[in-house]
């Protein structure tokens, strides 16, 4: 399963927009600049983030862009959505009673995709701007594949 370039992109965008902002309008052009995402593309993203109140925009000199809440309050799974990014590992429609088969039946390891959503959404649901910007995601799993690189590396 892939995150799509929207999801990745605004997520990116609004992180870096929490990091720079410090109560001020952050122009999009730096943001397109730091991050290297394409300008055109970063105001589309910011459009839907706006009509979903997650951001406000400044006009004028030294205007910009502004969270709408506080980064511990922004959650990641809401900026994936507001940018119409769907997060499923099933092929069907998501809690449908028919399946993606032919016979509009579900396939056999239909439950434990849509599960693999179900906690995707939540651990997404779960990060906030401000966990990512001080570096609070990285648990278990970043250290147990540095033990195993050290390990391979080793023998």
């Amino acid at each position: 399963m892939k995150l799509g370039a929207k999801a990745r992109y605004a997520v990116m965008a609004m992180v870096d927009l929490a990091r720079h902002s410090n109560g001020a309008p952050v122009c999009l052009a730096d943001i397109a600049e730091r991050q290297e995402i394409s300008l055109p593309y970063l105001e589309q993203l910011f459009a839907k983030l706006r009509r979903n109140g997650l951001i406000k925009s400044v006009r004028g000199p030294g205007g910009g862009y502004l969270l709408a809440y506080d980064r511990d309050d922004t959650r990641i799974g809401d900026i994936i959505a507001a940018v119409d990014e769907p997060i499923h590992a099933v092929r069907c429609t998501p809690g449908s009673v028919t399946g993606c088969r032919i016979d509009r039946s579900r396939c056999l390891t239909h439950d434990l995709w849509e599960e693999l959503s179900n906690q995707i959404h939540l651990f997404l649901s779960s990060v906030s701007l401000g966990d990512v910007c001080e570096r609070r995601v990285l648990g278990t799993s970043g250290i147990a594949q540095r033990e195993i690189y050290r390990a391979a590396k080793a023998s």
